[in-house]
């Protein structure tokens, strides 16, 4: 597992996070309850893992809401390590990933 996620998954667990304002706008438009997403991280699965992103070492996971398969980026700030960052969420794109949505297509 990454390291990355579990970090996050711990942060979560102990009520240390936050959504960002993009990540709320884009919840909203996909009709992603954030509340499930937040209850539903400790069952994520890696997608993408960013551990040197220039920006804060993040994470990209495939989880589900009620409505099916749902990726979330999280993120955690290099200066002081907390809290976990609800980037961005989405319904994956079929033609845009592999049936397992853990892969991207080539375009």
């Amino acid at each position: 597992m990454s390291e990355t996620l579990r970090s996050v998954q711990s942060l979560v667990s102990a009520g240390d996070y936050i959504v960002s304002r993009h990540g709320f706008r884009e919840l909203a438009n996909d009709g992603i309850s954030a509340e499930e997403v937040i209850a539903g991280v400790m069952a994520a699965v890696l997608v993408e893992d960013y551990p040197d992103s220039r920006k804060e070492p993040s994470v990209l996971t495939l989880q589900s809401d009620r409505d099916g398969p749902v990726h979330v980026m999280w993120g955690i700030p290099k200066a002081n390590g907390r809290p976990a960052i609800l980037v961005t969420a989405y319904r994956p794109d079929p033609r845009r990933w592999s049936a397992d949505f853990m892969q991207r297509r080539p375009r």
